[in-house]
């Protein structure tokens, strides 16, 4: 009942109305009249531009692609006035050359360790296979600056209940060390699963 109160009484989120405002290639270029942030990583083809599709529930708002490597710039899509969902290239394996990924990683850093309108990174990891070495890289990263992350561990539709389940509990198992920085939920683009919770922790940090 007290969560009911608190949402009902709150200005949460309408992310059904969010929509593209601008790429930005260059730190220098991300919106000055942003006042908060929270921004979308995870893997090339973890399933990053499907989860902002299927959170926004607007199709086609984010590119998706089966080629990884599709997501090159940061992607900023307003929710309401100043505030930001922000599509992050994806780290990792992808069909570019080394050049651009050292650019994106160049950018990436610069973004995560001088950006102060950033509240929190939601990371999406596939569920068949959680915490690479990247994976855990960017939550000791994330974290050693002070910034919570939000795991969606993408595609749970493609394992049964039961499967999943224990893929929910070893992942946070394995970041009991991280205490309240990190959290974790089962997430599928597909058939909506997870998805007012997710919402519920952008609204979290967006409106906190």
């Amino acid at each position: 009942m007290l969560l009911c109160t608190f949402m009902i009484g709150r200005d949460a989120m309408n992310y059904n109305q969010t929509t593209f405002f601008k790429s930005a290639q260059k730190i220098s270029q991300l919106p000055p009249e942003s006042k908060a942030e929270v921004a979308f990583a995870g893997r090339s083809n973890s399933g990053k531009s499907s989860a902002l599709n299927a959170i926004t529930q607007i199709k086609g708002l984010a590119k998706t692609s089966k080629t990884p490597g599709r997501t090159q710039l940061l992607n900023y899509f307003q929710v309401k006035e100043d505030r930001f969902l922000v599509d992050l290239p994806g780290y990792g394996y992808a069909k570019v050359s080394h050049s651009v990924q050292q650019e994106w990683e160049k950018a990436l850093t610069k973004y995560i360790e001088t950006r102060q309108e950033l509240l929190g990174v939601v990371l999406i990891m596939d569920i068949r296979h959680p915490l690479k070495e990247y994976d855990q890289t960017m939550i000791s990263w994330l974290t050693s600056k002070n910034i919570p992350v939000h795991i969606l561990l993408s595609k749970a539709d493609k394992l049964n209940r039961g499967p999943g389940m224990n893929v929910l509990q070893e992942v946070k198992h394995a970041l009991e060390p991280y205490d309240d920085m990190v959290s974790v939920q089962l997430f599928s683009a597909t058939n909506g699963q997870g998805l007012d919770q997710a919402r519920l922790q952008l609204d979290t940090w967006l409106e906190g």
